[in-house]
């Protein structure tokens, strides 16, 4: 026998323990997981291991990989969740689903069955392979140990370039307790935060967008996810000012210029956008989309701009140039580097100066979107107008504040009239799939990775019946972060539906409410109860102030009867 190799045996590590290296050595600080039988050998890893990383213990996988999206997007850093086997990977994939779909890396780390229990019916067992493949970038269960650290350079390489997205590793209980060669422990820097390896533009293609962006009468820009999440801000705001164009949002684009930018129209499409907004859209000659899908909701179902609309567009998935309109010019390429490369391309030759007058476009349409907005706003009724509570966190919230927005009445509200003072990450909502539930668990997330922010969760009260079980959670952390429900007792975006599109003819929406102040105050939360206009600003303004975790419940107007900026019920 090599005398050597009891030596060698004795320097390796577990599989486990080598996970607990490779997420180390990627520059991961926080991981949000719920633990497991299956789990039993990574979170002795973690416990025995001197690291720098912090485990948040959540109260169910789905709010963990909640958590980690959250994060993801505050911090431009991979977001890391982890759960059992069995029923945790199919808890943890609906925010894989929406972290994949919406460009954001999330890292989930699902334990499995022992590899030579597969097929003997063992508890738990699941294809967790098979489940994952089709809602992930990159997907693999470790067979060996041996494997896994360039399974896990492999997943953060796969996360963070291109298009960023999520990844799954299923992790069985053997692997984890078999050795792994110390010397392979080791990350790629670049990984460690998304976007990495950007791709620069074409410089044919550049000079042949420039001609025929000044060559248009009535441009506009839609800027869609991909900017804020290339950080591009800057260079967008500086081409937005030397041309004078006007620049529109989606709801994931918001941030890619600040609202109150005289050149932001703010956003557009059938989901925070009003007659006044799809106008400026509508007339324009030449549309350009950058880090935008151009999907249903943004064009109101491919109806503006209308065909034949002159169509330029900058994505980094090249699947996404032309799958809607055709395209004139695409820069396949990162979204800051294009635009880098388009304002020198104008800084290199003096001529090409334009002033398209969109600051005076996008005011007009701001002017009569908020005619309609204010008197709304200023409403005494009851139950009380959603309008009014965007407009008091207008006026009270700090400009640095994250708010997290839930689907249904929170989120057309918030995407339309929640004025943002800075661009960047400062507001978000699940726009991908739009499941319940989210709001809650994300900003815990973007609390923790962003905690000297004021960080705000607006939910209905059909989301907080998904979530309430991690109000345990903000308590034992600690997390400072002001949780508003709108409470109406019913699945508002459906019955809205029903009333418009199916003769009110309402089935199965309607539930009993809730006194949701009690159930937070019973988790410990700080609570306030409002029912009256005139109760709402003290009550927002203690919350926001209170040093602790704080929930205001507002009796509020439901979306059936609401003036709510969703195309498709306006018409």
């Amino acid at each position: 026998m090599n005398e050597t190799a009891p030596q060698h045996r004795q320097n390796m590590m577990t599989g486990a323990e080598a996970v607990v290296r490779l997420l180390e050595a990627h520059g991961v600080s926080h991981i949000f997981g719920l633990c497991g039988d299956t789990s039993l050998p990574f979170y002795d890893a973690l416990y025995r291991l001197d690291h720098n990383m912090t485990h948040i213990l959540t109260r169910d996988e789905r709010h963990a990989c909640y958590m980690a999206d959250g994060y993801a997007r505050v911090t431009h850093k991979v977001g890391v969740c982890e759960g059992p086997s069995g029923g945790g990977a199919t808890y943890i994939l609906p925010g894989l689903v929406e972290a994949g779909e919406s460009s954001i890396p999330v890292f989930a780390i699902t334990t499995d069955v022992a590899v030579p229990s597969a097929g003997k019916f063992p508890l738990t067992e699941l294809d967790q392979k098979g489940l994952m493949a089709p809602l992930t970038k990159w997907n693999a269960v470790a067979d060996t140990s041996a494997g896994l650290p360039s399974m896990i350079r492999s997943a953060f390489r796969a996360m963070t370039t291109g298009t960023p997205g999520s990844a799954h590793l299923g992790l069985p209980f053997d692997v984890q307790k078999a050795p792994v060669d110390p010397d392979e422990i080791w990350a790629q820097e670049a990984f460690a935060t998304y976007p990495a390896w950007r791709a620069a533009p074409d410089p044919a293609e550049v000079e042949r967008f420039v001609r025929m962006l000044l060559d248009a009468k009535n441009p506009v820009i839609v800027c869609g996810g991909g900017v804020v999440i290339s950080g591009a801000e800057a260079e967008l705001q500086r081409l937005a000012e030397r041309l004078d164009i006007v620049v529109a949002t989606t709801v994931s684009g918001q941030g890619s210029l600040a609202e109150i930018h005289p050149n932001c129209l703010g956003v557009v499409g059938s989901n925070g956008g009003v007659v006044a907004t799809r106008t400026v859209v509508e007339e324009a000659d030449l549309v350009v989309y950058i880090g935008c899908r151009a999907g249903s909701v943004t064009t109101e179902r491919w109806r503006y701009p209308a065909a034949g609309t002159t169509i330029l567009h900058i994505d980094t998935n090249p699947m996404a140039i032309s799958a809607n309109y055709e395209t004139k010019v695409a820069l396949a390429a990162d979204a800051r580097l294009s635009l880098a490369a388009i304002n020198d391309a104008l800084d290199a030759d003096e001529t090409l100066s334009r002033s398209f007058g969109g600051a005076a476009r996008a005011a007009k349409a701001r002017e009569e979107k908020f005619a309609v907005f204010n008197p709304l706003a200023a409403s005494d009724e009851r139950p009380i107008r959603p309008e009014r509570v965007v407009a008091e966190l207008n006026d009270i919230l700090p400009g640095d504040a994250v708010v997290v927005a839930d689907p249904g009445t929170p989120c057309p509200y918030f995407s339309a009239y929640f004025k943002l003072a800075r661009p960047g990450r400062h507001f978000f909502s699940n726009r991908a799939h739009g499941a319940l539930g989210y709001s809650l668990a994300a900003a815990m997330g973007a609390q923790v990775g962003r905690p000297n922010a004021k960080v705000v969760s607006v939910m209905g009260d059909g989301s907080f019946g998904f979530s309430v079980g991690e109000f345990e959670t903000v308590m034992r952390l600690g997390l400072p972060i002001t949780f508003i429900v709108f409470s109406n007792a019913v699945y508002g975006w459906i019955k809205a539906g029903q009333k418009t599109g199916f003769g009110e003819r309402y089935f199965s929406v309607d539930f009993s409410r809730t006194d949701h102040a009690k159930v937070a105050a019973a988790y410990g939360l700080k609570t306030f109860s409002v029912e009256n206009p005139g109760d709402l600003r003290p009550a927002l303004t203690a919350a926001v102030a209170h040093d602790g975790p704080a929930l205001v419940d507002i009796i509020s107007q439901p979306l059936q009867e609401a003036n709510a900026p969703v195309s498709e019920w306006i018409a």
